[in-house]
């Protein structure tokens, strides 16, 4: 499956008019589009490309690479608990402004060792700089950790990924990897944006889409649950009663019997 991807990408290489000096990515996904069914459990998207150079490779500093994809961003309401007289409360409340709803970065090396700061803050490639942030309240100091919750718990859902080493290079021009998209996405477009980099600054980067929709008994749920509220509601409350008449027949039929 590789082999043929990169084949693909050879080809495009042999195609592409000359651009230069420099380094420019051509690359691919294994598939353009993601759909969401009632039984969509996850999927994998496979990402591949090459290094199209119109001079000699150079030798130091190494070429690197670093893979992100990104889902729809949207603001986040995040809540503080505390314990009072015995029981827990909502005390303090940050709205995070923009935070990516999936999030993957995957990289030959580890990040820090390949990427500036600078050049983070300038592309936004980290998990913490995907999420926009303004601030917070003033009487709220420690308003980053609201961020690094956000963090946290999409990182144990699998919406967050840091996949550190895990982009194969080859010969510095053919490079994979693949992220695994958990059953949890929400619709819209996902953005994979690939960028070489060189002694921690960027000397290239590519971007492409990948659309993920809900497709059949889910996308009708979905559109009926949003355009028309009152009739959903009405089915649902139809559909609970038959369930519970329903269970209530069989269990009176296992009693006489």
């Amino acid at each position: 499956m590789i082999l043929r991807h990169l084949l693909v990408v050879f080809a495009l290489l042999i195609a592409l008019p000359a651009q230069g000096e420099g380094e420019a990515v051509v690359a691919g996904l294994s598939q353009n589009r993601v759909a969401i069914t009632a039984n969509f459990d996850g999927s994998e998207i496979l990402i591949f490309g090459a290094v199209k150079r119109e001079e000699p490779i150079p030798e130091a500093p190494p070429l690197e690479v670093i893979v992100t994809v990104s889902g729809p961003s949207e603001p986040v309401l995040v809540r503080r608990k505390a314990r009072r007289f015995g029981i827990w409360v909502n005390t303090d409340s940050v709205l995070v402004d923009a935070a990516p709803s999936f999030y993957a970065v995957a990289t030959t090396k580890p990040l820090a060792d390949i990427l500036r700061d600078v050049e983070d803050l300038r592309y936004q490639i980290s998990i913490p700089r995907a999420i926009r942030s303004v601030g917070a309240a003033m009487q709220i100091r420690d308003s980053a950790n609201f961020t690094d919750a956000v963090i946290r718990i999409r990182t144990d859902k699998s919406l967050y990924q840091m996949l550190e080493g895990q982009v194969n290079l080859s010969e510095s021009t053919l490079f994979n990897t693949s992220v695994a998209l958990p059953s949890n996405l929400i619709e819209g477009a996902y953005t994979t944006r690939i960028f070489l980099t060189r002694g921690g600054t960027v000397v290239d980067a590519f971007d492409t889409e990948l659309e993920v929709r809900k497709v059949g008994l889910e996308r009708w749920v979905y559109n009926l649950a949003y355009d028309r509220p009152l009739i959903y509601g009405l089915l649902s409350l139809f559909i609970a009663i038959v369930a519970g008449w329903g269970a209530s027949a069989v269990f009176r039929y296992f009693l006489r019997s």
